[in-house]
């Protein structure tokens, strides 16, 4: 089975953070969005993957290449941002159409039983009941229990089915039929070639769909999603926050995710903490916040913070959300 992953956006959410790093790696206990989403697609026995890049691209094949070497992966580039319709049809001379097809949106997580799914002989839609869905794609369910319609970020919702960003496709030909035919024809909703128009349009030719309600969605596009995220996997029961080599009169509230070569001295760390490799930390105090790699923190409170990559704060009472390369000094 193959998967497309479209990892195109551009994060503008999280700027500046995504300002140099794209948003499928920034990391959520330990490892990057991405990494949740592959683990858990070759689990259920995927062995093809196509991503669908764009900016800050090479970094995200950088990445999948140095850590997956035995996947089979295909790059595409999707030079303008069209809509998710588009960017899924750049992958169709690369697919066997006669297969069964998953599409996964690399910067959401999921927790929904992905195995029953996947056996399945069914096409399926991912679906989360939201209080408000007119920000998001929506489906309705006719009384049989297979989708009747689905309209992307309706003015007036006829459900509040919101769409996740998860699609088991088995009718693969006739998805690409419905995506040609809708760019073909010009056919966008909020100004964009929308996968959701194409799943409607297999409706409309008589396929059948079902939906999968997921327990958890994370949609780690905002900030205040992503720290919650960030908790709510560090508090999973199989997680163990690791041993710090290199801690000096320090305390550990668990629990957290500390990578390797830390140094952390005379600071209290947790819980609910995410810190990357290499960092170095004195006299600090750090809750429920992401700390990228290399990063250097002296003499600071920070709580409810996405700190990226290479950055340095000193004297610090605050709640941030800053990019890489950055320098702040307090004092």
């Amino acid at each position: 089975m193959i998967a497309v992953i479209p990892v195109a956006g551009a994060g503008k959410n999280l700027r500046p953070l995504t300002y140099t790093q794209p948003k499928p790696l920034i990391p959520v206990a330990g490892k990057p969005i991405i990494s949740f989403i592959i683990d858990d697609l070759k689990r259920v026995g995927v062995t093809e993957f196509v991503f669908i890049i764009g900016y800050l691209g090479e970094k995200i094949r950088n990445y999948i290449t140095d850590q997956y070497p035995e996947l089979k992966c295909t790059f595409i580039k999707q030079e303008n941002r069209l809509g998710s319709g588009h960017a899924i049809l750049l992958a169709e001379n690369k697919i066997d159409l006669s297969q069964e097809l998953v599409i996964f949106f690399g910067d959401t997580i999921l927790n929904f039983d992905l195995d029953k799914v996947m056996k399945s002989p069914m096409n399926y839609v991912g679906v989360k009941k939201v209080s408000d869905p007119r920000s998001f794609g929506v489906a309705t369910i006719g009384k049989d229990g297979y989708v009747t319609s689905l309209v992307e970020k309706p003015n007036i919702p006829l459900s509040n089915l919101a769409l996740v960003g998860f699609y088991k496709i088995k009718d693969t030909k006739a998805l690409f039929e419905s995506l040609k035919r809708n760019i073909d024809s010009e056919v966008k909703s909020d100004g964009e070639f929308q996968l959701t128009d194409a799943l409607m349009g297999m409706v409309s030719q008589g396929c059948k769909i079902k939906t999968e309600i997921v327990d958890n969605w994370f949609d780690c596009g905002r900030k205040d999603i992503l720290l919650e995220t960030n908790a709510l996997m560090l508090e999973k029961k199989d997680f163990q926050t690791p041993v710090v080599n290199n801690l000096n009169n320090s305390i550990i509230i668990p629990p957290v995710n500390i990578g390797e070569g830390c140094e952390i001295n005379d600071s209290i760390i947790g819980p609910h903490v995410t810190i990357g490799n290499n960092s170095k930390l004195s006299s600090a105090i750090i809750k429920n916040s992401i700390l990228g790699n290399f990063v250097h923190i002296n003499e600071a409170v920070l709580f409810n913070s996405v700190i990226g990559n290479d950055t340095s704060i000193t004297g610090l009472r605050q709640s941030l959300n800053i990019g890489d390369n950055t320098e702040i000094d307090f004092r």
